[in-house]
């Protein structure tokens, strides 16, 4: 995961897949292993592996479990294995990165190459091991991209969780502050709690303090109180969807604190794998924004805290403006406005 001392977020048995089931921590490590694809589609659902690079990986390893359940003919296979990928894209409607992991999954399932059943099988269970694998490698590559824009000393405020449980291992956030310590800087991090399901709180303040970094938990409403008293120099956020224009969406609660940012001169970068950007919508208002039960805001951890029958509004992600955001780090490069033309300037690569 984030450490050599914990299991890795989700991992291959070979016929099964073992995931943290996040829902549990901070106060148990629990390991979860599924050999059912709906069960994987469950997982996801009940936010037991969240954060858009890992569900990606989570709905590849889903159709990986899909293909090796069935049986019988070429046919049978595929229209088990489309059923599942259906059920899969689904589950979460905003990380782009889930359609994205599909689609590479059914770009096998198609290959006229693969004739036979079992070949069919084997090509989604290696292409299913290449995105994890794949996603492993290009969070490093989002430290080392960003690890420039953290100085030595700095203050570095990150809502919600983009660390190692949001990815396959290393994060993408988080990722930027590992390598930034890494290189030997001194950073201190203050953490949003992240209402409604407290994902800072309870993930991402566990995972900073697994590796001894400094860290400072916030209510979400103090974190223009910290930049105002200068606690805060950076602002980093990972995201589950980028428009073609630099617009970004991410857990709900980013956008106001980037407007807090923007108010007292503070840099807001956002850090994602090159997957996670959508040219094929051209600004924000089109990203898909999830909406989740009312209970999570009027409960917390299962005691209510609001009255009974009361209407709760729980959109599960908001977005933030391009204007915003000072850069966009991914695995392939910095990015800096004009996103439109930054972003897409190179070809979109075919695999993260």
């Amino acid at each position: 995961m984030t450490s050599e001392r914990h299991p890795r977020t989700i991992e291959w048995l070979g016929d099964r897949v073992r995931l943290i089931d996040q829902t549990r921590l901070p106060h148990e490590l629990v390991l979860k292993e599924i050999a059912d694809y709906r069960e994987i589609a469950e997982s996801i659902r009940r936010l037991e592996v969240r954060g858009a690079p890992a569900i990606g990986v989570a709905a590849a390893l889903g159709i990986a479990l899909a293909a090796l359940a069935s049986g019988g003919s070429i046919d049978a296979l595929r229209g088990d294995v489309r059923r599942a990928a259906d059920e899969l894209a689904s589950t979460r409607p905003t990380a782009v990165n889930l359609r994205w992991a599909v689609d590479r999954m059914l770009g096998v399932l198609d290959d006229p190459s693969l004739g036979a059943p079992d070949a069919v099988r084997d090509g989604l269970v290696q292409e299913s091991l290449a995105i994890l694998e794949e996603d492993r490698e290009l969070s490093r590559r989002i430290g080392a991209n960003g690890a420039a824009l953290i100085d030595d000393g700095d203050g570095v405020l990150t809502h919600c969780n983009a660390g190692g449980l949001a990815t396959a291992e290393y994060g993408t956030a988080l990722a930027v502050i590992y390598a930034a310590v890494e290189q030997g800087k001194n950073v201190r991090v203050f953490v949003d709690e992240t209402r409604p399901l407290l994902q800072g709180a309870r993930l991402t303040t566990w995972e900073l303090m697994q590796r001894g970094i400094d860290v400072t938990l916030l209510v979400d409403s103090a974190a223009a109180s910290a930049m105002a008293r200068g606690w805060v120099d950076k602002v980093l956020v990972g995201a589950d969807r980028i428009a073609r224009n630099g617009d970004v969406a991410n857990k709900i609660g980013t956008y106001p604190v980037a407007l807090a940012a923007r108010e007292h001169g503070i840099p807001f970068y956002v850090a994602a794998p090159y997957s996670t950007l959508d040219p094929s919508l051209p600004g924000g208002g089109e990203i898909p924004i999830e909406e989740r039960a009312a209970e999570e805001v009027t409960a917390v951890q299962g005691v209510r805290t609001a009255p009974a029958g009361v209407r709760a509004w729980n959109p599960a992600f908001d977005v933030t403006p391009a204007r915003l955001v000072e850069a966009i780090v991914t695995d392939v490069g910095v990015f800096r406005a004009p996103y439109e033309n930054s972003l897409f300037a190179r070809p979109r690569a075919s695999k993260a």
